[in-house]
């Protein structure tokens, strides 16, 4: 079994049901959830939009592939009804990231993990501090606790009381 820490993101529609439902077909389709962060609530990363995110992180035991877990990822996010464009950064209905595959690093065409923005993401590094701060980036080095007391972004982030 494969340990995969994933990230999950939504700024249009009900959010919160985006990422249930997120969790639901995670569950269903890749392997069972291990832990569950708390929701916050952050400003949007890297764009000037008014729409703020509803971020979770998820940690899920899988027998699948990395190529196989992205494949599924995709198959989710559009059952959600995300609909793919050319722009990077933009307004979703539901995201979902695979931040780490265990602790592999996995350079392809389609993949790269560790997701190479997490550790400047605060709306990543603070639910993913929650769910596990010792976890070990196996890139930098260093535990997710100290990537977050390095980072430098200063978006707001809040924790909702719901979970």
């Amino acid at each position: 079994m494969s340990e995969i820490y994933f990230s999950l993101g939504s700024n249009l529609g009900d959010r919160k049901i985006a990422l249930e439902k997120a969790i639901f077909y995670v569950e269903k389709h890749i392997g069972k959830i291990i832990k569950i962060s708390s929701i916050f609530e952050s400003e949007p990363w890297g764009v000037d939009y008014k729409e703020k995110y509803l971020n979770q992180v998820l940690l899920c035991q899988t027998m699948l592939s990395p190529e196989s877990v992205l494949n599924e990822i995709l198959k989710i996010e559009k059952l959600i009804g995300r609909k793919k464009r050319e722009v990077k950064y933009e307004s979703r209905i539901i995201d979902i990231d695979i931040l780490f595959y265990d602790d592999q690093c996995i350079n392809t065409k389609t993949l790269i993990v560790p997701h190479p923005l997490l550790h400047k993401r605060k709306f990543v590094l603070v639910p993913l501090n929650e769910i596990n701060n010792k976890f070990i980036h196996p890139v930098f080095k260093k535990s997710i606790k100290q990537l977050l007391d390095e980072c430098t972004d200063k978006l707001l982030l809040e924790k909702l009381l719901i979970k």
